[in-house]
């Protein structure tokens, strides 16, 4: 199907564009979002005459947007959740968990403006995109921690992930020769 984008589309084209797409991603997601026209003669004839109040829209929102990416480039959010030794969550962090730690941060981000490629699923810092206008993109670090004391350690530096290695010599002589045994015995059956 051929459409006529009304808004810049990342990795589509450029406003006023005629570009060839699949019927289903134009029937799902352009034309119901308002970001694409079919391309018929009328609804070239009626882009042409909105042009400039579409130009002028969308400079408004880019500008407004540059505003709060300025603002929130560069933040870092801290997102507290369960996890084992090891770093493993219980779970996950999600792109509606960080817009909700953003929001409540004080800026007006959806969900669908934070780009998470994979859910995060272990502690640590992670720098997350934030498209805030098909035009603009922040960077946000978000730090997944165990408790707020746990997430200013991981912000200054430190690895809060404790790994014990365990050799045979710190097992002790009685639990090392018990093994032993038991790793000889098993293949006497």
């Amino acid at each position: 199907m051929e459409v006529i984008l009304l808004e810049r589309v990342p990795k589509l084209g450029q406003m006023g564009e005629k570009v060839k797409v699949k019927d289903g991603y134009a029937r799902n997601y352009l034309l119901p979002r308002g970001k694409a026209l079919r391309a018929t003669d009328a609804n070239q004839k009626r882009f042409e005459t909105e042009r400039a109040q579409l130009e002028a829209r969308n400079l408004a929102a880019r500008g407004e947007a540059e505003k709060v990416g300025e603002k929130l480039n560069g933040k870092s959010f801290v997102i507290i959740r369960q996890a084992g030794e090891t770093g493993q969550l219980y779970g996950s962090v999600s792109s509606r968990d960080i817009a909700d730690a953003v929001t409540a941060g004080g800026f007006n981000v959806s969900r669908t403006q934070v780009i998470v490629l994979h859910p995060i699923k272990t502690l640590g810092l992670n720098e997350i995109p934030v498209r805030l206008h098909p035009e603009v993109e922040s960077k946000i670090t978000v730090n997944v921690a165990r408790s707020a004391e746990e997430a200013e350690r991981q912000a200054r530096g430190e690895n809060v992930i404790v790994r014990e290695e365990t050799k045979m010599d710190d097992l002790g002589l009685e639990v090392g020769a018990a093994l032993a045994e038991a790793g000889g015995d098993m293949g006497r059956d």
